[in-house]
C-alpha cells in the first residue's frame, strides 16, 4: 500500500478510498470513517473534501457514501481492490503480541475469494483477546473491510478438526493461504484429518 500511497497522494487517502470501495451501498459519518480507516479525524475531512471535489463520493443528508457514476470507478476498484491488500509478513506482525501463534490462515478478502466463510483463522494459545482485536482492526483498516474471523485455541481447534467441524473443514477445504503455521499444525498433519 505504501506505493499507492506515493502514487494516489497519500496512504490515508488509499484506506478511505478502499473504504467506500468496498463498501459501496453503504453511508459513513465522519465518525465511522475515522475509526474503521484509523485516520485522524482532520486528515479525515481533508480527504473527504478532494474526494468530493473529484466526483469519487457524494454527501448525503447524514453521511457521505460512494458516487455510483464516477466515471473511473471501475479503474480505480482494480487498482485499489484488485492489488495485493496486505504481506504476509505484515498479516503476521499485526499478531506479534496476541499470544503463541500455531497456526495463521488468510483467505476470502485476502485473496480475493467472495464466496469465503472466513478472511482469518487464527490457532494458538495464552491468545490475548485485545491484541487480537487490535490486530484485526489494523488489518481492517488497512483493507477497508470489515473482516470475517475464527480464533480458535490449540486444543479447541485439533478437537474441531478430529471431529470433521464444517467450518474448519469449510476453511481448510477451500481456497487459503498460511502465514503463520508451526510443525504442530502443519499442512500435511491438517490435510490428513
Amino acid at each position: 500500500m505504501e506505493i499507492l500511497g506515493k502514487i494516489l497522494g497519500n496512504p490515508a487517502r488509499v484506506k478511505i478510498m478502499r473504504l467506500f470501495l468496498l463498501n459501496k451501498s453503504k453511508g459513513f459519518k465522519n465518525k465511522d470513517i475515522v475509526t474503521r480507516s484509523r485516520v485522524n479525524a482532520s486528515v479525515v475531512r481533508k480527504e473527504l473534501s478532494t474526494l468530493l471535489s473529484a466526483g469519487f463520493i457524494k454527501k448525503r443528508s447524514l453521511d457521505w457514501s460512494f458516487n455510483s457514476s464516477f466515471k473511473y470507478a471501475h479503474e480505480f476498484e482494480g487498482l485499489l481492490v484488485g492489488s495485493d491488500t496486505l504481506n504476509k509478513e505484515a498479516i503476521a506482525e499485526s499478531f506479534r503480541k496476541a499470544g503463541k501463534i500455531k497456526l495463521l490462515l488468510v483467505s476470502g478478502v485476502f485473496i480475493k475469494d467472495k464466496d469465503s466463510r472466513v478472511d482469518l483463522l487464527l490457532v494458538g494459545d495464552k491468545m490475548k483477546k485485545g491484541k487480537i482485536e487490535e490486530g484485526i482492526r489494523k488489518l481492517e483498516a488497512e483493507i477497508g473491510a470489515e473482516l470475517v474471523y475464527a480464533i480458535f485455541d490449540t486444543k479447541e481447534f485439533s478437537y474441531r478438526l478430529s471431529m470433521y467441524d464444517k467450518l474448519v473443514r469449510d476453511i481448510l477445504d477451500f481456497p487459503h493461504e498460511v502465514v503463520v503455521q508451526t510443525k504442530e499444525l502443519s499442512t500435511q498433519a491438517l490435510k490428513k484429518n
